[in-house]
């Protein structure tokens, strides 16, 4: 049965959907009110709070830990300064993906590591020899985000200690609220201006109640998993076992993916000292990837006549997909339909709320996956197979200035480039 999480007296009484989702053995709201409509748009037009405690979370510490950090993931932890996030894969000798997550760098030898997958065994096993002790920390933290343009403005009001309009992109501050220890950091899964708190489970109510009564104003409200799936989909993020798999739970080694072919491949430091999966990932660099990581725009026209073709309107608004579809060569133009081969799949796709276009996420043979291709993705329509025209395109979809400025520019918060 799953369990609650340290905010879920606040969420079950909020949560008139009465729907649940079952994240890592907690309960989770999938949606609060019968539609996910406003917490999608709270999302993008004022702020949205998100329950993320079941996070895996592990602090590593000891005069080896960033030595331990740096042999895991493949970003360069000598690099990575105290009060910096970095967002990282980590690999297998192999060279293909076991997860990936965050590392906060809180003191020079203490790391916090999120995962969405168990990994303090591997943690474990990877420091094998080194002085530095990893601990599960999962229970003793809880995590909220709060994301929206509105976020900088209503954390202004509950949180002390922490200057909200210099805290970068991808940094951490300490602070207060209400007389309570938090952690801030600028972080989230949502591809918009928002950040992440952790606090003691003990104060986790209070957390809630003190951005709910403060964010009134500015139109804060609860968000569930169904909001935020389609917001991390405009902002081209992935999502373990649904855009790739982990190569700890792959069955045949084709379902096992390189960071370069997941989108990751910035993340990976060529130059650093010997990580995991450094040799296997230096062959594929020189050697190329098979597979590439690609957004796709559908083709809106195609669309409505496919489902015009069974006298319906189109059918894609609502929640976001986590099924797969295959993706095939488009043939000769003159041929509509006609396509030549199977390329890929589409593993994440949505109708976008706020671009007014069917988009999504996914991974094709290397040669097809160039910006500006033009391929045919399947749809179902009253249970037939049929083929949508779509234009690779750049990722993410959504990428507002807000994310990443700095300073307060009122409710766009613009300002300078962090």
């Amino acid at each position: 049965m799953p369990l609650p999480t340290p905010f879920h007296s606040r969420t079950a009484a909020a949560c008139e959907s009465y729907e649940w989702r079952n994240w890592s053995g907690y309960l989770s709201a999938g949606i609060y009110e019968m539609s996910h409509d406003r917490e999608y748009y709270a999302i993008r037009n004022s702020a949205a709070l998100i329950d993320v405690s079941p996070l895996f979370k592990y602090e590593v510490t000891g005069p080896d830990a960033a030595r331990l950090v740096d042999r895991v993931i493949t970003r360069d932890v000598t690099k990575q300064r105290v009060g910096q996030v970095y967002y990282t894969p980590w690999c297998d000798a192999h060279g293909k993906v076991i997860d990936d997550g965050t590392v906060s760098r809180l003191e020079a030898n203490r790391f916090r590591i999120t995962s969405a997958d168990p990994n303090g065994r591997w943690f474990q096993d990877v420091g094998y020899g080194l002085n530095a002790t990893v601990t599960e920390v999962t229970d003793d933290l809880a995590a909220l985000a709060i994301q929206g343009p509105r976020s900088r403005a209503i954390l202004k009001e509950v949180v002390s200690g922490v200057d909200l309009d210099k805290l970068r992109y991808f940094h951490l501050a300490q602070g207060t609220f209400d007389g309570l220890p938090v952690t801030v950091t600028r972080t989230g899964y949502t591809g918009d201006l928002g950040y992440e708190l952790w606090v003691r489970p003990e104060h986790a109510e209070r957390l809630w109640d003190c951005l709910i009564d403060r964010g009134q104003g500015h139109g804060i409200l609860p968000a569930g998993i169904m909001a935020l799936d389609i917001a991390r989909v405009e902002a081209g993020l992935i999502m373990i076992a649904v855009d790739y798999v982990s190569s700890h739970h792959a069955v045949i080694e084709s379902q096992k993916s390189s960071p370069y072919e997941i989108g990751l491949g910035w993340a990976v430091a060529p130059n650093k000292g010997d990580f995991i999966g450094r040799r296997a990932l230096a062959a594929e660099r020189a050697k190329g990837s098979v597979w590439g990581f690609v957004g796709v725009r559908y083709d809106w026209p195609a669309l409505e006549r496919l489902f015009a073709e069974e006298d319906l309107p189109p059918r894609v608004a609502g929640r976001a997909s986590r099924s797969a579809v295959p993706v095939y060569e488009t043939g000769n133009p003159g041929r509509t339909g006609l396509s030549s081969g199977h390329i890929g799949q589409i593993t994440s796709h949505t109708f976008s709320p706020i671009l007014k276009q069917y988009i999504g996420i996914g991974t094709l043979l290397t040669p097809h996956a160039q910006i500006g291709n033009r391929v045919d993705v399947e749809v179902t329509v009253e249970f037939k197979r049929k083929l949508c025209p779509a234009t690779i395109v750049a990722t993410p979809f959504f990428d507002p200035e807000r994310k990443k400025a700095q300073g307060s520019g009122g409710a766009g918060e613009q300002g300078r480039k962090s």
